[in-house]
């Protein structure tokens, strides 16, 4: 930038301090030109001069023509008669001989036209600036002679040198400045762009466009007048706007008229995690402003399906009830090998006998029952699972001998029903444990009569405020004490229900806990939502 700048600065002040100085060159030859012509015509005019050249006094005319040479400071004042015969002259050997012998002028211009004139010639004295004019007889008005009066270009030139190395000087002056001037220029350019070259900026951009292709979120940019300068593929396919459409460049309310990223520009407030509709779709947007110095020149947002942020919620919540469900009955059944063992280490045959027979009759009581009731296979591990974990945790997990969960829609997801499910007697087993300790019982009956899939789940816990009911499916709300990691299982209840259009009932019982009422509709529909009764 420095070079560049220097260049053109240099090129400008060169073509200016020429052009000035072409300029400046004529000007001064036709003012001397013309000063020539003037003193020539004053010449010309003189009563004595004229009176000479009609008595043809040479002497008279020489001394004339060198006095009045030196009083205007010309070079040489040459007097001609009408057939230009030189009758004055500062070198007597050419008197007597025509003009035309120098320069090969011989007037004719002034002689017969009668007009004075400025020529450029070399002659005997060099080059110099003439002006010649005519002797007009005031009698009679002929012309009788021509006055030719020269000025030495050699003294222009000194002039012009004169002038020239002024101008020359303040044209270098320019160009020390120009240059100058670029490398502050540029300086404060290269601080604007964080010290970066020019390659090092278009390398940063190709891998901008790439990180933002191959960002799996939709990124979109705007400007502090709200215009849209940013905007990757996966926006324009989660907005379904198409990923042939140009949408940078135009106003973000014309692309997104819901859109609020109008309002985190106007208060400077990052916005995170909030769910929004846009275009008809459910999304998570995160909305941060960008700053420079103090001022915001723009805001970035992110987003994506909220559909797919719950379905990874429900994949893990569902590998983690996995996981419980396995270590519980590891735990569980090492426990009772141990105590087998023991028993038969000591003897005690038919204690151990009894012990395996009765944990034999409970197994296969419940495996009876869930494969009579529920022959879905997930949603009976599931059941088993959590049947398993109530045990390792003190407390009983009972199944309503005449539930039934045969008749379950195909298009019902099977995972995100077992995360709301497992959610529930979670819950439960939590309150339950926190409230009475061992021994607690949590009831949980099932029925696929009618048009709906009803789930109760009932605990022995603290029971539920009034006031409490709305917010414990609020994302985060956790009366766990290490809240941290918890609030987020009746938050995708929540979730689960609007999708499918379901609702679940919450209620105190009459002497202790609460009971969960979920009611699923075997045809999804419009979300009823959650409600709490007494």
């Amino acid at each position: 930038m420095i070079l560049t700048l220097g260049l053109v600065s240099a090129i400008q002040t060169a073509l200016i301090g020429g052009f000035a100085g072409y300029y400046l060159s004529e000007s001064l030859y036709s003012e001397i030109g013309q000063r020539a012509l003037m003193v020539a015509k004053t010449v010309a005019a003189t009563p004595s001069i004229i009176a000479g050249i009609q008595q043809r006094d040479t002497s008279a005319l020489n001394h004339l023509a060198r006095t009045l040479a030196a009083t205007n400071e010309a070079l040489f004042i040459v007097i001609g008669d009408h057939q230009a015969i030189r009758l004055a002259h500062p070198s007597p050997d050419r008197i007597g001989h025509s003009m035309a012998d120098d320069d090969g002028d011989d007037g004719h211009q002034a002689l017969i036209g009668g007009q004075g004139y400025i020529a450029r010639a070399v002659g005997n004295l060099g080059e110099s600036m003439r002006g010649k004019a005519p002797v007009v007889a005031p009698q009679n008005g002929k012309i009788i002679g021509i006055v030719s009066v020269g000025y030495s270009v050699s003294q222009v030139n000194t002039t012009i040198q004169r002038y020239n190395f002024v101008l020359y000087g303040v044209v270098g002056v320019m160009l020390l400045i120009s240059i100058l001037a670029a490398v502050v220029i540029a300086g404060r350019f290269k601080q604007e762009i964080f010290g970066l070259e020019p390659e090092e900026i278009a390398r940063l951009f190709q891998e901008r466009n790439a990180t933002l292709q191959s960002v799996r979120e939709g990124i979109i940019a705007i400007d502090r007048d709200g215009i849209v300068t940013t905007v990757n593929r996966t926006a324009l396919e989660t907005l379904g706007l198409g990923a042939d459409n140009q949408v940078a460049g135009q106003p973000i309310l014309k692309v997104l008229p819901e859109s609020d990223l109008l309002s985190v520009l106007q208060s400077g407030s990052p916005d995170f995690d909030r769910e929004v509709w846009l275009r008809d779709r459910q999304m998570v947007v995160n909305r941060i402003p960008v700053w420079q110095g103090d001022d915001i020149i723009g805001v970035v947002a992110s987003f994506r399906l909220a559909d797919e942020l719950d379905h990874v919620s429900q994949q893990l919540t569902r590998i983690q009830q996995y996981a419980d469900a396995l270590r519980s009955q590891a735990h569980e059944h090492s426990n009772k090998l141990h105590t087998i063992a023991g028993l038969i280490q000591i003897g005690a045959h038919s204690d151990a006998l009894s012990l395996i027979s009765r944990e034999v009759v409970d197994h296969q009581t419940l495996i009876h029952l869930l494969l009579e009731a529920v022959p879905d296979p997930v949603i009976a591990g599931c059941l088993l699972g959590k049947y398993n974990r109530a045990r390792e945790m003190g407390l009983h997990l009972d199944i309503d001998p005449d539930s039934q969960m045969i008749d379950i829609p195909h298009n019902l997801p099977r995972d995100q029903l077992v995360s709301v499910l497992g959610n529930l007697i979670d819950n439960a087993l939590e309150a339950t444990r926190k409230h009475t300790g061992e021994g607690g019982h949590v009831v949980l009956s099932m029925t696929d009569l009618g048009h709906e899939l009803i789930f109760e789940v009932d605990d022995q816990g603290p029971g539920i405020d009034e006031g409490a009911r709305e917010s414990i499916f609020e994302k985060g709300m956790s009366s766990k004490e290490d809240s941290k990691d918890h609030g987020f299982g009746l938050y995708l209840v929540r979730q689960f229900l609007s999708r499918w259009g379901g609702s679940l009932t919450v209620e105190n019982l009459s002497a202790t806990g609460s009971r969960f009422t979920l009611y699923l509709p075997k045809t999804s529909g419009q979300s009823h939502g959650t409600r709490s009764t007494h």
